[in-house]
């Protein structure tokens, strides 16, 4: 936190543009080093200022250098964005101007790392700072802007100052027992309280998990034997030709993949090599490499020839995929029907690649299975990833232990163990409360020079 930091913020390649970032208490000095114009240490904060950038007496590139002096930037400290022009050579000597000059290369992450310990912004805005960086739709842009404008981090500090509240009344209950002006906390009003918490966390998990399948998007494999088009039917979800089709058992060796979007959410789709006994290597290999990719989805698209009685594959293809959420797909409905069926399966849906029509079935039970029409929503004020909604499980979990312990008649102080526990769990959520561990691993994951 001591040193002075520097990274490229924009995307390496050609362009107009490119922006090199420096952050720490010696970013001005270091860049007025090799910068020749006005002299940086005495210039106004949030100014842009013309000038040259020099390599002892070789010149590097013409920029425009922003100062933007601690508190008031985005990591508090002192903050220098040297914009010079576009392309790999430039932008590269200049950072290493920078380096050689004192600063230190940045880690991933390490501005918005650097935001959040010193106070700038919370947890869940510095995730929100990647949410934006990386949505894919119009609603998940929405999503991730909601969460950096604070409305989430406002819910959370709206359900811990009501247990704050419920604490300190049972605290000083505890503490003095003997005053007869305070309110009395009986098990019947925290029991009041805690089930109106309760059903207000209940809700936000449940839309939270509707906002994560906005945010990720459905991860989606197209499973089935070699020619049962498989391939037909990512081209049409697709309306394009993506997957070379042929009636040649063993076409698609390898995954192929595309993406579209059902009433604003994506669909990561995967079709996958057809699943067959075979001794060609190449085509063992991408067997493989369909049966693992079962695991990583959340749909599985089992896809069978109407035309056909079940196979011995057909059949494995299913086993593996009974605990999966999954569509069973009859594909070639055109053609006479001759497949029998185990009993008990569901998301069953016929479907022909003739036109862009024929897979219409498919697309409404993918909306009606995850409630695609309904998941669209004006208030974007929920979690948007695996870490804040188990944690939002686990304060959850915490208010029925009080519930429990109440029901039990145990006495107010144990109750009291359940809901702080509640309360530092709802904590983590915005970094309240946090390890370095979970910090180092959350920051890893961004893009350097952010």
């Amino acid at each position: 936190m001591n040193d002075t930091i520097v990274a490229i913020s924009t995307t390496m390649g050609i362009g107009a543009i490119s922006i090199i970032r420096l952050s720490g208490s010696n970013a001005i000095n270091i860049v007025n080093k090799c910068f020749k114009g006005k002299d940086l240490e005495t210039v106004e904060t949030h100014t842009i200022n013309y000038g040259y950038i020099y390599d002892n007496e070789e010149l590097i590139d013409e920029v425009l250098v922003s100062v933007m002096k601690g508190p008031r930037s985005f990591t508090t400290e002192d903050v220098v964005e040297i914009n010079c022009h576009g392309g790999i050579i430039t932008t590269n000597r200049i950072l290493e101007v920078t380096l050689n000059n004192g600063a230190r290369l940045a880690q991933p992450g390490e501005f918005t790392k650097r935001a959040f310990l010193n106070g700038r912004i919370d947890l869940v805005k510095s995730e929100a700072v990647m949410d934006l960086i990386e949505s894919k739709s119009e609603e998940a842009r929405k999503i991730a802007l909601s969460q950096l404008s604070g409305k989430t981090s406002n819910l959370i500090k709206e359900f811990r100052n009501k247990l704050k509240q419920l604490l300190s009344s049972i605290e000083v209950n505890i503490d003095y027992p003997e005053y007869y002006d305070i309110e009395v906390m009986t098990k019947e009003k925290i029991k009041d309280e805690v089930l109106k918490m309760k059903s207000q966390l209940m809700e936000l998990v449940e839309e939270s998990e509707n906002t994560i399948t906005i945010k990720n998007g459905i991860k989606t494999v197209i499973i089935g034997k070699p020619n049962v088009g498989k391939s037909s039917i990512l081209n049409k979800l697709l309306q394009q030709d993506k997957a070379i089709v042929t009636n040649i058992a063993g076409t698609t060796r390898d995954i192929v993949e595309g993406e579209i979007y059902l009433d604003g959410v994506l669909l990561n789709i995967i079709d996958t090599a057809g699943i067959r006994n075979t001794n060609d290597l190449v085509e063992k290999i991408g067997v493989e490499k369909s049966l693992s990719m079962i695991d990583e989805a959340d749909l599985a698209i089992v896809v069978l020839n109407i035309n056909e009685n079940l196979s011995n594959e057909d059949l494995e293809i299913l086993e593996k995929t009974k605990n999966k959420t999954r569509i069973i797909v009859l594909n070639k409905n055109d053609l006479c029907k001759k497949i029998v069926l185990p009993q008990n399966l569901e998301n069953i849906v016929e479907t022909n690649t003739n036109n862009y029509s024929g897979i219409d079935s498919l697309k409404n039970k993918i909306k009606e299975l995850f409630h695609l029409e309904k998941i669209s929503t004006k208030d974007y004020t929920y979690l948007t990833n695996s870490r804040q909604v188990s944690l939002a499980k686990k304060a959850y979990k915490n208010l029925l232990d009080a519930l429990n312990a109440i029901e039990q008649q145990q006495p107010i102080d144990i109750i009291e163990i359940d809901l702080k526990d509640c309360f530092e769990t709802l904590g983590e959520i915005i970094g309240i409360s946090y390890s370095e561990e979970i910090i180092d691993n959350l920051f890893e994951n961004f893009c350097v020079g952010k």
